[in-house]
């Protein structure tokens, strides 16, 4: 099968993005060591964007970058496109020098996020209640920018959707380069089916780049997105945290040669998945030892475990024991006892949690 390239091409990234899946920026996963995980997985010579988690424009000044894990990267990561909680010009002025400095190529706007934290200061999805002021943010953020500015969006309720094309061909206007877009709306926040044909009205709208995500968990999810709503490139979230080789089997499909570390066929049967998700977290918690103090990793890899266990049958017994586990050591141990035995992971769940 001919590899599929994708419409990246027109968003002013140095060099080419030509694979067309790509990780969500998720709160406590979507650090570097994660990153570096699914980085393995993806095919030999694919190229795609890799965002960090949520940083606070507001706070983005004063921190040390490199000290902070929701900020910290690999010397070899590419197409970092650090996310953002913005709307103060003055902040997002000091604050873009800093991410690039660091090395952004580029900046994502967070205005889908619906957590009450976000949304108190007027950020997140709240942006979304105001067309004239979302689009204002963009141009502050585009005004200071070096490289190419998306902006990550949520669907909008029945009420609101009179003026959805208007808000996002303001955002266009306004500097957009791309737009990814999370249709489902602030009060479903992660319940629910997503939307997908606000996607396909979305890339029917705007003139740039457009991101899906929203339900996906197999290859053919990916496949079924890029078909039923043309979008540029299709975005993963929590199912990249059970299945990081997602990247490898959509390669496969679509003729990409195997990651440079695992060679051979992508894991496809219930219990070959099983055995690489334990592959997968015995190499997480080894670069998670390699960059965090202790006691965070193991936080932040209990955080993990909980998210993706949930494709596994008895995953909660897993995550039960591995709250237990207060050293490396330790969590190694849980690993090694657990998948001792041969595990079948399910193709696909609720996605509720």
């Amino acid at each position: 099968m001919e590899t599929q390239s994708v419409g990246f091409h027109k968003a002013g990234l140095p060099g080419a993005v030509n694979f067309p899946l790509t990780m969500a920026p998720m709160v406590g996963l979507s650090h570097c060591a994660f990153r570096q995980l699914v980085r393995e997985y993806l095919p030999l010579g694919a190229t795609t964007l890799w965002p960090s988690e949520m940083l606070n424009s507001r706070r983005l000044p004063e921190e040390k970058l490199h000290k902070i894990p929701e900020a910290m990267v690999f010397e070899n990561e590419n197409y970092w496109m650090p996310q953002i909680l913005a709307n103060e010009e003055e902040k997002i002025r000091l604050s873009l020098p800093k991410l690039y400095d660091h090395g952004a190529q580029g900046i994502d706007i967070n205005m889908g996020c619906p957590v009450q934290k976000a949304l108190k200061h007027n950020y997140g999805v709240s942006l979304m209640g105001d067309a004239q002021y979302a689009a204002r943010v963009v141009e502050m953020t585009v005004k200071y920018a070096t490289g190419p500015v998306s902006v990550k969006l949520r669907a909008v309720d029945s009420e609101a959707k009179s003026g959805w094309r208007d808000f996002v061909k303001g955002l266009e206007s306004a500097g957009a380069t791309w737009l990814c877009l999370h249709p489902r709306t602030a009060d479903q926040k992660r319940r629910g089916q997503a939307d997908w044909s606000q996607i396909r009205e979305l890339t029917e709208t705007v003139n740039i780049p457009v991101i899906g995500n929203g339900d996906i968990q197999t290859p053919t999810d990916i496949l079924n997105m890029l078909n039923e709503t043309h979008c540029d490139m299709v975005m993963a979230g929590r199912v990249l945290t059970a299945r990081p080789w997602l990247f490898w089997q959509l390669g496969e499909d679509l003729g990409w040669p195997s990651p440079e570390r695992h060679k051979g066929r992508a894991p496809r049967t219930p219990t070959e998945e099983g055995i690489e998700y334990g592959r997968s977290l015995f190499r997480l918690l080894e670069l998670m030892e390699g960059i965090l103090p202790e006691r965070l990793a193991l936080r932040k890899f209990v955080f993990h475990i909980k998210t993706g266990s949930v494709w596994l049958p008895f995953g909660h017994e897993l995550y039960r024991k591995m709250t237990a586990a207060k050293t490396f050591s330790a969590a190694r141990k849980v690993l090694e006892t657990f998948f001792a035995h041969s595990h079948q992971m399910y193709q696909k769940t609720e996605l509720r949690q």
